[in-house]
């Protein structure tokens, strides 16, 4: 038994690798962050995203974080697309890959409207190129000093982007696996309509059965495509459905850059040959002599620790939400850096009263004065940008006003996935009273389900850029 533990450890850890893997994911990954960074700049995204709002929605615990004005915005998203042309061609790498993560990170954290999914994992595959050793092949580092050049890494280098991308997979499609998705083929029974105008397959859209089938699909997808992936006789087929599924998400719905991510990032699950081949046509050569990367002393010692590490938070931060009660979907209590993806369609209006307890007088706030319309838009269904909004208010008041103290109720109302809208935060709570944190939030009134009949919502909630 401990030769075979020996084993299993050598062939997932330390057994040498063939670099070629890890280097054509340093090109795909730099090369799409590159273009996204350029594109996002070119159309106006900066201007609409962090200049043109007022008020900035903050993650917890990163509420230092500012935006840099309308230079400072294009010079950072300048500095994303240079660090990631780096990246891509390994020059000066490992500064790169610092200075790309941070930026990137930086701009992720100005404001929590522009959360998504896919932009967690650019953040995540970010860090971990940080300690890969992508630059020792086929890279300018590698052309300026032969020394560097490397032909094999040790296994867990390739099996750790494995592992991240799988993740992603197995946790959407776990998220899958509840009565709204399965058994109201929500939120797709709303959306596929809406593209009813599509020529040939549009009319199709509009059966019922068409999105009970897109659902069930999209769960065993999920949970299974990344064992299809690793099994040799499947994998050329199931990349082929990465392809076609991911390109048909990407025509169906807004969801930005994230099918691209998935279809170039799970090519690692691929062997060494065939990014030998695909490499080769641009130049790669595998080399006659092989030389296995080594990390370290002291990066040595500390990999086990490290991985252990890594890999029991990305286990088990998605599995927070359990924590909490009800329905995550609709209190979103643990909902990010979950993996859920495209799981709800959530519309919802939020009225905010302010009240003088001095003179008694109450007024209605005006939201669009201080927050854009997409920002209001994801604000009024999410609990945690509620509550900051309302203090952003009460400061806002006071200053304007001189205001001595403020309350400040709200009136929302949310639907979730074609139900009708039902209040959502308790009308009474003093929200200037309330405080932020990862505890149960009792303000947030449950979702109840008896007599929830449909509605006509058409936005789904992970809408992207």
């Amino acid at each position: 038994m401990q030769q075979s533990n020996h084993t299993t450890y050598r062939t997932i850890i330390t057994a040498p690798r063939p670099i070629a893997p890890l280097i054509t994911f340093r090109i795909l990954f730099g090369g799409l962050m590159m273009v996204g960074a350029a594109r996002f700049m070119l159309s106006g995204w900066v201007e609409r995203l962090y200049v043109e709002p007022r008020f900035f929605f903050k993650f917890y615990g990163f509420e230092w974080v500012e935006p840099l004005g309308h230079t400072g915005m294009y010079a950072l998203y300048s500095l994303i697309a240079i660090s990631a042309a780096m990246v891509m061609l390994g020059l000066f790498y490992r500064m790169a890959a610092v200075i790309f993560f941070l930026s990137f990170a930086y701009s992720e954290l100005i404001d929590l409207t522009n959360y998504l999914n896919h932009y967690y994992l650019v953040c995540l595959l970010a860090f971990l190129m940080i300690f890969l050793p992508a630059h020792r092949r086929f890279s300018l580092d590698a052309w300026r000093r032969p020394g560097l050049s490397a032909t094999h890494v040790p296994a867990w280098v390739i099996h750790l982007l494995m592992f991240q991308i799988g993740l992603v997979y197995c946790f959407a499609g776990f998220a899958k696996l509840n009565p709204d998705w399965l058994f109201r083929a929500m939120p797709l029974a709303v959306w596929l309509p809406a593209k009813a105008d599509w020529p040939l397959l549009g009319p199709l859209f509009e059966q019922p059965w068409v999105a009970f089938a897109f659902s069930w699909a999209g769960a065993v997808y999920d949970l299974t495509i990344p064992f299809w992936l690793l099994w040799r006789p499947s994998r050329p087929f199931a990349y082929l459905a990465v392809v076609v599924f991911h390109l048909l998400t990407k025509l169906l719905f807004n969801i930005g850059l994230f099918p691209f991510i998935m279809i170039f990032n799970t090519l690692i699950f691929f062997p060494a040959t065939f990014h030998e081949r695909l490499l080769g046509r641009i130049g790669y050569r595998a080399g006659s002599e092989p030389v296995l990367y080594t990390f370290p002393a002291a990066g040595r010692r500390l990999l086990r620790p490290a991985l252990i590490l890594y890999f029991g938070f990305q286990l088990l931060f998605p599995l927070r939400y359990l924590f909490y009660p009800g329905d995550v979907l609709w209190a979103e209590q643990g909902y990010r850096f979950s993996w859920r993806v495209m799981l709800v369609e959530k519309t919802g209006q939020a009225t905010f009263f302010v009240h003088d307890p001095t003179t008694g007088h109450s007024a209605e706030v005006e939201n669009r004065s201080y927050l854009t319309a997409y920002q209001e838009k994801q604000m009024a269904i999410q609990p945690d940008m509620i509550l900051q909004y309302a203090h952003f208010l009460e400061r806002e008041y006071r200053r304007e006003y001189g205001l001595d103290s403020v309350e400040i109720t709200v009136d929302c109302f949310v639907a979730l996935n074609g139900r009708t809208s039902r209040r959502f935060i308790d009308p009474g709570a003093d929200l200037t009273k309330l405080k932020d944190g990862f505890h149960h939030k009792p303000w947030i009134l449950p979702h109840f389900e008896e007599g929830a009949a449909l509605s006509t919502g058409l936005t789904p909630k992970n809408d992207a850029q």
